[in-house]
Order: C-alpha cells, then sequence, then structure tokens
C-alpha cells in the first residue's frame, strides 16, 4: 500500500508540476481560458491567473516530497473536483471553452472525457489522502524527529 500510494502521489506531484510550469509567464492566456468558463467574475479571473501555476507548482513539489501529505492531497482533490465541476457546467451550457490545463499550447476543447479524466484525478488524490504519506515521504521523517 505504501509503495502504491508513493506512486500514486508522485504522478499527481509530476503533474501539477508540469501543468504549472506551462502556465508560468502566460497569465493574459490563461485568464482568457479560465474567462471561457463563463463562471467566475473578472475581478477573481486576472489574480487567480497569476497564482494558479504557482499554487499548482508549489502542491505539486509538497506532493512529490512527501510533505504535509494528507492536507495537500485533499487540496489537491478539491482542487481537481473543480476542475471537473468547471469543466462539467461549460459541457453542459454548450460553451466551447479551452481547458487550458496545460498552458497556452492546449487548444483541447472541454469535454466530457475531460471530466472524467479530473474526476479520476480527484480519485487519486483521495487515495493518496487516505493513505498518506507513502513510502520516501518527508512526513515519515518529520515524525521520527
Amino acid at each position: 500500500m505504501e509503495a502504491a500510494v508513493f506512486v500514486v502521489r508522485v504522478i499527481l506531484g509530476v503533474l501539477l508540476v508540469a501543468a504549472g510550469v506551462l502556465k508560468v509567464g502566460h497569465p493574459a492566456e490563461l485568464a482568457s481560458a479560465i474567462a471561457g468558463f463563463r463562471l467566475l467574475p473578472p475581478a477573481i479571473v486576472g489574480p487567480l491567473s497569476v497564482a494558479l501555476p504557482f499554487v499548482e507548482l508549489l502542491l505539486g513539489a509538497y506532493l512529490i516530497a512527501g510533505l504535509f501529505t494528507k492536507t495537500i492531497a485533499a487540496i489537491v482533490a478539491a482542487q481537481f473536483l473543480l476542475y471537473a465541476g468547471a469543466i462539467g457546467s461549460a459541457v453542459v451550457r454548450h460553451i466551447p471553452a479551452t481547458c487550458g490545463c496545460f498552458g497556452p499550447n492546449d487548444s483541447a476543447t472541454a469535454d466530457w472525457p475531460h471530466v472524467a479524466f479530473d474526476l479520476l484525478l480527484a480519485g487519486a488524490a483521495i487515495f493518496v489522502a487516505c493513505g498518506a504519506p507513502g513510502a520516501l515521504a518527508v512526513d515519515r521523517k518529520l515524525r521520527h524527529t
């Protein structure tokens, strides 16, 4: 079980770090993608487009390291559930929003497979939260000091 939690934790962490890296430096494009879902007021879209890449980088790094694993994994699960809800909302409302999940070059249109993938990722994060911290986690070292 510890090895499985470790593998899933690292996969989620790498995915979040990659998504964050690809978004850093492209706040205008990310703001456009976020605004395309027509869910948030413009006053929130701008700051969110600046902060989100760094939040994803931080969450991913914490998961990879296995630091505050249970809490971080729960936050990641909530994040993926929010993404699934936003994408599902666009699909139901027939809004041709682009995901923007992996930066400005990601032109994938919001669709049900994206919703399913985000729900799968949320489930994986819940698995990590329930089995935290898993093998090779900084949390293990902190408990033994």
